[in-house]
């Protein structure tokens, strides 16, 4: 029997030990001899390796239990480094104040500020050059639908 991504998906929301953690992706990779499972959870103070062992020894006993013990498997419980895209809600909030870069449809792309977050999307203050230094825009709302993708901006100030 094969380990179904949305089983594990809720598998690992279940086994969240703390209530500011929140699952930011689940994949379970094909290989049909030992797939890896792969979780990366996050929390609005960060987590830590302890809350990811948690979360791994958790996942394990209930995919254990469902698809018996002897099922070959790899598990990864992991924080989402900032190579990785925003993905909700809740990361958005996370990052708040923070530099991001933007794509949308037709791949433009805009860098600037995540000013607020709002349920369906984010107040974003655009970064402009003006004359050897750069500015904010007003902030704007921008729809999590009109996102492509948003990536930190990492700076080395």
């Amino acid at each position: 029997m094969a380990l179904e991504e949305k089983v594990i998906e809720e598998f690992a929301q279940a086994a969240l030990p703390e209530p500011d953690l929140f699952i930011v992706s689940v994949k379970v990779s094909d290989t049909p001899v030992r797939p890896k499972v792969t979780i990366l959870a996050d929390g609005d103070q960060g987590i830590s390796i302890d809350q990811c062992a948690q979360i791994s020894r958790r996942v394990s006993k209930r995919i254990e239990d469902t698809y018996g013990e002897e099922i070959s498997y790899v598990i990864e419980v992991s924080s989402p480094g900032v190579d990785f895209p925003l993905t909700s809600e809740r990361h958005y909030r996370k990052n708040l104040g923070r530099t991001v870069k933007l794509t949308f449809a037709g791949g433009v792309e805009k860098t600037g500020e995540i000013r607020d977050v709002l349920e369906d999307g984010i107040l974003f203050a655009e970064e402009v050059k003006q004359k050897h230094k750069k500015a904010l825009l007003e902030p704007v709302h921008v729809a999590y639908s009109d996102i492509v993708k948003a990536q930190i901006v990492i700076s080395f100030k």
